[in-house]
């Protein structure tokens, strides 16, 4: 279960394409960064999810030439690679688990069996697609031919253009390009609408509305092919679950905006901002639970029985923000932010593209907690945090607030270094990027040091305070 947003370059405050996402499933689910090396495989190699304990026994052909690529995979199978980007520039976000009506399913069902899921796509794609536009078409060609093993949204950007596609049923989906100046969000729901097939824009499976008429989900004379009217469901459990994360989203960054919650299937798939938006704007909506309203299940207290779902739950396992570029060389011009764990109390430390390797506890931690993985050094600030929120929650945030604002600055000097440099001496610039990078890794995990001494001495007098048991002389 997820939160998505992707903003136009025309929309974005610096011009850069931008996409984020949060992914939420179980706190336990530690997660890794893996860099894939170029990788070339014999004629008749096969990807298959089964050998890594996938979700189905969907397979695939290697290509002949893999590009290098990123990912953040789970510990326990390698799989579902969440965020990456490749050598050529191709980023990916996926998945936003999305869910379609019961009747449309009963007639196309998934592919349970041996259909694509989040376990495979990037794995799939990043490998062999240059594009966005390309790794659309490719994914929804296996959606026709092998079938979806689930329902889900993914984001693709490259220097060029921004595109979402969404599954409808089991093979039937529908993507679209996002325009230049405005922003789409969405929260565990098909979002898109009208789809026009001979508009270059957009794209979906060639038996998108025949099979929606012919099952008596679209009537043409009633006007628009409305995609999410015909293949979505749209019921009470949205009006609680996800309405209200995209009534949140939307409010953020339309502040003059009024709308109701409840009616969320009416919200705008598209929206202008009202001022451009910024890198710290996604962070604060990947780290929004509600706060200063009356559904903020945290700061007065945990309240697990809180009706609307935030976007920031305790079981989010990373969420992650990429940026493009263009106008920069690659290397540095395409950018992870990854916070591990619960977003609102953790950092998002930037990955860029360039890295040639990253520290080898990144890509440690299991189910259990531990004294080595990058995922189980936030965890452990996060449930610490959380065993009294109001309290300890401020000193992580803002912790956490000028360490980010330290690393921007560091980021800012560093880009203009690396650009002069990298215009005569290429590797001497890689290897700065590499020194940087780490370096600012490092800083992080001495910040999370310093918080979980600081949360402990807090919760210590905290403690002693309300259990002193004083003698009369308030002395012993």
């Amino acid at each position: 279960m997820c939160t998505t947003v992707i903003v136009g370059d025309k929309a974005s405050f610096d011009g850069s394409f931008l996409m984020a996402r949060s992914a939420d499933s179980s706190s336990l689910k530690a997660q890794h960064f893996v860099i894939h090396p170029a990788k070339d495989y014999p004629e008749g190699s096969m990807y298959r999810t089964k050998e890594h304990d996938g979700a189905t026994d969907f397979s695939y052909p290697h290509p002949a030439h893999a590009m290098r690529y990123t990912t953040v995979p789970n510990w326990k199978t390698g799989l579902h690679g969440a965020v990456g980007f490749n050598s050529a520039g191709l980023g990916i976000t996926g998945t936003e688990s999305i869910f379609a009506r019961d009747d449309a399913l009963a007639i196309d069902p998934y592919n349970k069996e041996t259909g694509i899921t989040e376990d495979d796509i990037l794995d799939v794609l990043l490998p062999r697609c240059q594009t966005a536009r390309e790794a659309v078409a490719l994914l929804g060609k296996i959606i026709e031919t092998q079938g979806a093993g689930e329902g889900f949204g993914v984001g693709f950007a490259d220097d060029k253009e921004l595109w979402y596609l969404e599954t409808g049923t089991g093979h039937q989906w529908m993507a679209q390009k996002t325009p230049s100046d405005v922003y789409f969000a969405s929260g565990n729901q098909g979002r898109l609408r009208f789809f026009d097939p001979d508009d270059e824009n957009c794209m979906g499976s060639p038996t998108l509305i025949e099979f929606a008429i012919k099952n008596g989900f679209y009537n043409p004379s009633e006007g628009k092919f409305d995609f999410a009217a015909a293949y979505t469901r749209n019921d009470e459990r949205d009006r609680i679950y996800n309405d209200p994360r995209v009534w949140m989203m939307q409010k953020i960054l339309n502040p003059s905006l009024e709308q109701k919650v409840a009616d969320g299937r009416n919200f705008d798939v598209y929206l202008k901002p009202e001022q451009p938006v910024t890198l710290q704007n996604l962070k604060d909506i990947m780290r929004n639970h509600f706060q200063g309203y009356a559904h903020d299940p945290y700061s007065s207290g945990l309240n697990g029985s809180e009706p609307w779902r935030p976007v920031s739950v305790f079981r989010t396992y990373e969420s992650h923000i990429l940026q493009v570029r263009p106008w920069l060389p690659r290397a540095i011009g395409d950018v992870i932010y990854l916070a591990f764990g619960m977003s609102c109390l953790s950092c998002f430390m930037p990955f860029y593209q360039g890295l040639d390797h990253v520290p080898e506890h990144f890509g440690l931690g299991t189910d259990q907690a531990d004294d080595k993985s990058i995922y189980w050094k936030f965890r452990k600030v996060q449930t610490l945090a959380m065993t009294n929120f109001p309290l300890l929650a401020p000193l992580v945030q803002a912790k956490f607030a000028a360490h980010e604002k330290v690393m921007t600055e560091k980021q800012v000097a560093f880009e203009e270094g690396f650009v002069k440099l990298y215009s005569t001496d290429e590797k001497a610039a890689m290897n700065l990027l590499q020194t940087f990078n780490e370096s600012l890794f490092s800083e992080t995990e001495k910040v999370i040091d310093s918080l979980m001494n600081e949360m402990f001495t807090v919760l210590t007098q905290t403690i002693e305070k309300e259990n002193f048991f004083a003698n009369r002389k308030m002395k012993d």
